[in-house]
């Protein structure tokens, strides 16, 4: 039975003993790389926003009718989650914590304005497509999730490729779901991208099939909620066959 004056030792480990050959470099950086891996396979597949955490629905079902529409969304959420999440760990020691959502909040608001009147200036015709969904990233709460859960208690850089792992994974299934429904619903690929890019690229849209009618309701809300079903059993699926990954 150890002694009162030994439980209030402080223990002293080898590392830290005096004297004591300063830590390896090496396993110091394959920590700090493992971390990183593991913060990249969290926003790409593990949390996966879109098909993990069902976060978001709102705008991955109503913008993602086409391949164009679908990344072009992302890529502005992806945008917004890192500026947001860097922006939340440089001052997250000046906000108090009773007012820490608002703040954050305002903060989203803020980089949002300007995502959106930068669209507004350099693709119009875009932005008038995304139309309300722009300023709606603001309270989107795979913002504010990741923004609190994370850039709230992190570093700058590991907030910043959290943020922006979430974004693309969030984008990854927004444009396979918006393949899908384009290619069924409509029989291309690429639609709209005129909108984006200018009139030089009307030549850029892949016809999948001649003389296709198309399918309604691949286009419509209801096989927008097919669609992230069958996507959503697809990486459940996949992920039984890959055990421990």
């Amino acid at each position: 039975m150890s002694s009162p004056e030994a439980a209030l030792t402080p223990e002293i480990s080898p590392e830290s003993a005096p004297g004591a050959a300063p830590e390896p470099a090496a396993p110091r950086a394959r920590l700090l790389s493992q971390e990183t891996r593991d913060i990249i396979l969290n926003g790409l597949w593990k949390q996966n926003p879109g098909v993990v955490q069902i976060l978001g629905l709102c705008p991955l079902l109503a913008i993602s009718n086409n391949v164009v529409n679908a990344l072009s969304l992302g890529l502005a959420t992806t945008l917004v989650m890192a500026l947001s999440s860097g922006s939340v760990a440089l001052v997250r020691n000046f906000i108090p914590h009773a007012i820490r959502i608002p703040a954050f909040v305002l903060i989203i608001a803020v980089l949002v304005t300007m995502v959106e009147l930068a669209m507004h200036a350099w693709v119009p015709a875009l932005y008038i497509v995304l139309g309300v969904f722009l300023p709606l990233i603001t309270t989107n709460c795979i913002v504010l999730a990741r923004v609190e859960a994370f850039a709230s208690k992190r570093s700058t850089s590991h907030s910043v490729l959290d943020a922006t792992m979430m974004g693309l994974g969030l984008t990854a299934v927004l444009v396979v779901l918006g393949s899908v429904r384009e290619a069924i619903g409509k029989g291309t690929l690429f639609s709209g991208i005129d909108m984006a890019l200018g009139p030089v690229a009307k030549d850029w849209v892949i016809p999948l099939a001649h003389d296709y009618s198309g399918f309604l309701l691949a286009v419509l809300p209801p096989g927008a909620f097919i669609g992230l079903g069958l996507l959503i059993a697809t990486r459940n699926w996949l992920q039984e066959e890959r055990p421990g990954h």
